[in-house]
């Protein structure tokens, strides 16, 4: 599978503002970007950083006026649908170290909260078998809402007004993984299949010595995907943080077959 992506951001800045870009779909991991092209305009000051996992390497800039990316590429999916529902969970002791801190509670993923719920509606069941009716009990009971959910809802809030998007959707899944002792992360990504098309978010889960996509929503698939950056929740893997008010203008983001 093939995809032709572009994204466009437009966003007024008051003020010189520092900020941080996760837009490029990363190279490796089950993908190839064959082509790519980043047009930033001209700004102020703009280097790479580090990024967890060596997934990617976010864009750290400085802009005044306003912040204009387009950002265009083509990638080729090399990632299988595998049923993960098959596979067996680590034993704990023998999680590679990298896998470790996606054990813990992060900002918008409070797993401990999780425990007595996972273990009354979960507990019968092991590893992808139960991550696999995590994600079904997650799709069949919210309900997909744009505009329900701001920067500070996190998984207890979606699971209790079950809906919101797919961010909340992927906090869930995460939450109640981790509350099993499964590794969990959040993948932003960009999928065919989203409805409205935006930057998409994933659950990623480590089972059977690898790392797998988990779509709560059941919009997309992994072999439908191509990874932009994976963290512990939405604030690692957000699309642009700004660390000073901005103003949106537009934005748009299209993933197409190839």
């Amino acid at each position: 599978m093939k995809l032709e992506i572009s994204a466009s951001l437009n966003y007024r800045l008051s003020e010189p503002v520092d900020l941080m870009l996760q837009i490029e779909a990363a190279n490796g991991h089950g993908q190839r970007v064959l082509e790519a092209s980043l047009d930033l305009g001209e700004p102020a000051f703009v280097s790479r950083v580090p990024a967890a996992d060596g997934i990617c390497e976010p864009i750290w800039l400085r802009a005044e006026g306003s912040l204009r990316a387009a950002y265009r590429a083509r990638v080729e999916i090399d990632r299988p649908d595998a049923d993960f529902r098959t596979l067996v969970a680590v034993p704990l002791h023998r999680l590679p170290a990298a896998a470790v801190p996606y054990l813990n509670e992060s900002r918008y993923c409070p797993s401990n909260k999780f425990h007595a719920f996972v273990d009354r509606r979960f507990g019968e069941l092991e590893g992808g078998a139960k991550i696999g009716r995590m994600r079904d009990w997650i799709e069949s009971r919210f309900t997909y809402v744009a505009g329900t959910s701001t920067s500070e809802t996190g998984a207890l809030d979606s699971f209790v007004e079950r809906r919101g998007v797919c961010r909340d959707y992927a906090h869930v899944m995460i939450a109640l993984a981790r509350s099993a002792h499964i590794p969990a992360r959040m993948a932003s990504v960009y999928a065919l299949g989203v409805k409205p098309q935006d930057f998409h978010a994933v659950a990623e889960v480590y089972l059977a010595g690898d790392w797998h996509m988990v779509d709560a929503t059941g919009m997309t698939k992994p072999s439908e995907c191509a990874r932009i950056c994976a963290g512990r929740d939405a604030a690692d893997i957000a699309f642009l943080t700004a660390y000073r008010d901005i103003r949106l203008v537009s934005q748009e983001v299209k993933v197409e077959p190839a």
